[in-house]
């Protein structure tokens, strides 16, 4: 499909959708993360590869951002995997990721590469849907019986153990569970989630505190439960 310089965004949305799922599909689904193109050049030839498609899809070149979202889809995949471990959700943060990107191309000012820039767009669609879902789970059902029955079961299995993780933290709020993940299961400094959440390096520090509090009584809850 070749686009026109004048695709609405809604068009181009469906490009990217069909575009990720016939490229990224195989990946999210074996629930396991391939070398990525990025991976396989080096940094210096991307970041060039990069700016020359930046500048071209904003001379209108229909297909430069075509190759922009092949050189890095699986790479976002990846990140927005600790987001949704639903497959239809996650193509769909994928695919949210890169039309926004794309509607924010002309903001790019190439001081850092350019995945560093999706990355931080990956992080604040994953923050939105968390927020979303938090919504809805307050709305409509308790937790609380699913994480006490996945207690049972998580001494040996390292899945199971990650999966009781992933449910325990979709408990707390959207911004608890943001800092947490990052920090501690991404293993990301304080000055790397300031610059993917784009709060100050204080507020990540006072976050991480109280999330981790909040947390810490959530787990004796849980514990003192029969």
């Amino acid at each position: 499909m070749i686009l026109t310089t004048n695709t609405t965004i809604n068009a181009y949305a469906e490009h990217l959708q069909q575009l990720l799922r016939r490229s990224t599909a195989p990946l999210l689904s074996s629930g396991h993360t391939m070398q990525t193109q990025a991976q396989q050049s080096s940094e210096t030839d991307v970041d060039q590869l990069d700016l020359q498609d930046v500048q071209a899809s904003q001379d209108g070149d229909d297909q430069a951002y075509g190759r922009i979202v092949r050189r890095h889809q699986q790479e976002i995949a990846k990140r927005l995997w600790r987001f949704s471990r639903v497959q239809q959700v996650l193509e769909e943060l994928v695919q949210e990721t890169f039309v926004q990107a794309w509607q924010s191309l002309h903001t790019y000012r190439a001081d850092a590469p350019l995945i560093h820039w999706l990355t931080r767009i990956a992080t604040r669609v994953g923050y939105r849907h968390w927020k979303q879902e938090f919504k809805r789970r307050r709305q409509s059902y308790n937790l609380t019986e699913q994480i006490a029955d996945t207690l049972i079961s998580t001494d040996d299995d390292p899945h199971e153990v990650a999966e009781f993780v992933h449910r325990l933290l979709a408990e707390l709020s959207p911004r608890d569970r943001m800092v947490l993940t990052l920090m501690y299961l991404e293993q990301c400094t304080v000055q790397e989630v300031a610059q993917q959440t784009g709060w100050s390096k204080v507020m990540v520090k006072v976050q991480a505190h109280r999330a981790r509090a909040k947390l810490r009584r959530l787990i004796e809850k849980r514990q003192k439960q029969p």
